[in-house]
């Protein structure tokens, strides 16, 4: 797909993206687009009702998380999700006896969430999945080679933008 050299609108006093940087941007969300497809797919087939973000959720919890819990506001901004969605998910998992949400230790006005057993047998089930999924769309049609220098091209993009304020710091806005 061929794009213009400047996005038309965009006035001197603004920053434009040449044809290069558009055609990455796209491309980035298309990949972004269609892995998000077949990896909701894949939880589809092998969790049944698991949602992505749940996932996401539990994966954060059981792999990433020494203790197996983490406070709702991290989590909201490790998944970059709205604080009031991620109540909402971790109330569905809770149901579910997935996770577990409690007070926290060091501040009865901050809520825990922790996984809870049945959370880590389904996460066990759905993860071969979930790594054959990313192989076979992301991995396999590039080289070891072009997988490092993807790692590396999007490892400062990814600090630059969590570098930023946190969703949580955000101030909330009233209608």
């Amino acid at each position: 797909m061929k794009y213009p050299a400047s996005v038309a609108g965009v006035t001197d006093e603004q920053p434009s993206l040449d044809a290069v940087e558009l055609g990455a941007y796209f491309a980035l969300m298309e990949v972004a687009g269609l892995l998000r497809h077949a990896v909701d797919q894949q939880l589809l087939r092998e969790a049944g009702d698991l949602s992505y973000v749940q996932f996401q959720l539990l994966t954060r919890l059981g792999l990433d998380s020494s203790t197996g819990s983490e406070r709702m506001t991290d989590l909201a901004d490790g998944v970059v999700y709205s604080r009031s969605g991620l109540t909402y998910q971790a109330g569905l998992l809770e149901k579910a006896d997935l996770v577990a949400r409690t007070p926290s230790a060091n501040d009865e006005r901050e809520v825990t969430v922790g996984i809870t057993d049945a959370g880590r047998t389904l996460l066990a089930t759905v993860l071969p999945g979930h790594t054959e999924v990313i192989g076979r769309h992301l991995f396999q049609p590039l080289t070891a080679e072009d997988a490092e220098a993807l790692a590396d091209l999007l490892a400062p993009v990814r600090d630059h933008m969590r570098s930023l304020p946190p969703r949580s710091a955000e101030p909330r806005y009233r209608r």
